[in-house]
């Protein structure tokens, strides 16, 4: 942001600490816990991931917007983040798939942006002090009541203890048949049978939807709150838990008790993903824990224990399963590289695991697709 331009967007702190720079997409106020992201694409899939509810994104890699918007990217319908934090203004898109500019896109769906902040910054108060409580406005005009806005900020209630999962599930169940993109035709559907497998929707990507499908899946999506006797009806081969937003712990109240009649009551193959791997966790007597600042990226090492192969993931979650509370028969199967912190188990004797990391690469590598095949063939 140019010295001599009057700010159009302010980003207050809980703290009082304030960022002043230029607002894009809607205008208006939003309050959310912030976090940062360190992917280098992927700008579209992050905002639309349901497992940023309640989140503002401060983008680390400069060049958002460069490519533009499309439909094809979203992972959910409309985007679900609170609005986003970018160091450089977006310039004019340039990429052969783009119909729409982000500041558009993000106009038309009511998500506010501020752009000519230093990032760098922002981000080490972040890792330093933790995820903070913020507002953000944008207001062409620059009027701010720097008073409420701070204020606004400490009364957001944080994520801790709130169940988000319900906010983003699906109302009522459907089928998915469409397959990963791929060049030439884009997204194609499954017409083979395969595997029929149960997702549980606790916030699922679209695009871990088409990985299970690309894999042999059948896939029927449940909602968040189906009960054991909804998902059994179904016969499935497989059960799948997504990922998803808030506190595992709030969300385990109900969908906790599912998984362990579900777990109890048949020997299906089960296999979990980021907020899916915390709620299976919690059902076989581990816990969760807040972290500082979480990880969100799509260049995070894990390693695999069993075989010591370290795989770059994509990842987005700000809490951990505690791998010190896992109990007799379920063993830690990958850890980050970064902390040491779970991002894997299996039970020894049943074919059921989990991963905190997302395997369906969007955005990110795609190194864990195995996990996906690997399920398959266990079923």
């Amino acid at each position: 942001m140019s010295a001599k331009s009057t700010p159009t967007a302010c980003l207050a702190l809980a703290d009082g600490t304030l960022f002043y720079g230029q607002g894009f997409g809607a205008e208006g106020q939003a309050q959310a816990e912030l976090c940062f992201n360190t992917a280098m694409s992927g700008y579209q899939e992050i905002m639309t991931d349901p497992s940023y509810a309640g989140q503002i994104v401060t983008f680390t890699f400069p060049h958002i917007g460069n490519v533009g918007v499309n439909p094809d990217d979203d992972e959910t319908g409309e985007p679900v983040a609170a609005g986003m934090v970018v160091k450089w203004m977006p310039t004019q898109s340039s990429n052969w798939r783009a119909v729409q500019e982000l500041s558009d896109w993000l106009a038309s769906r009511g998500r506010i942006a501020i752009g000519g902040i230093d990032t760098r910054r922002l981000t080490r108060a972040i890792r330093q002090s933790g995820a903070p409580h913020v507002a953000l406005a944008h207001d062409p005009g620059g009027r701010f009541d720097v008073e409420k806005l701070v204020a606004a900020a400490r009364a957001f209630p944080g994520l801790t203890g709130l169940d988000l999962a319900k906010d983003v599930t699906c109302a009522q169940s459907y089928r998915w048949d469409e397959m990963r993109w791929a060049w030439p035709d884009g997204y194609v559907r499954r017409s083979e049978p395969g595997k029929k497998v149960v997702a549980i929707d606790y916030g699922a990507k679209r695009n871990i939807l088409r990985c299970l499908a690309s894999a042999g899946c059948d896939v029927t999506v449940l909602p968040a709150s189906a009960t054991a006797d909804e998902v059994l009806a179904h016969q499935p081969d497989g059960i799948f838990l997504s990922n998803g937003p808030g506190d595992p712990a709030a969300t385990g109240g109900y969908a906790v008790p599912t998984l362990q009649r579900i777990l109890s009551e048949s020997r299906v193959p089960l296999f979990g993903i980021c907020l899916g791997h915390q709620m299976l966790a919690l059902a076989l007597g581990g816990r969760t824990v807040k972290m500082n600042h979480g990880h969100h990226g799509a260049n995070h090492p894990v390693k695999e224990i069993e075989t010591g192969k370290v795989e770059i993931t994509s990842m987005n979650h700000g809490f951990a399963v505690d791998g010190q509370s896992l109990p007799t028969g379920v063993t830690e199967t990958h850890v980050s590289l970064f902390d040491g912190s779970n991002c894997g188990i299996r039970m020894v004797d049943r074919p059921v695991f989990s991963v905190q990391h997302h395997p369906e690469a969007s955005p990110g590598p795609q190194d864990s697709f195995y996990l996906f095949e690997r399920f398959v063939n266990i079923m």
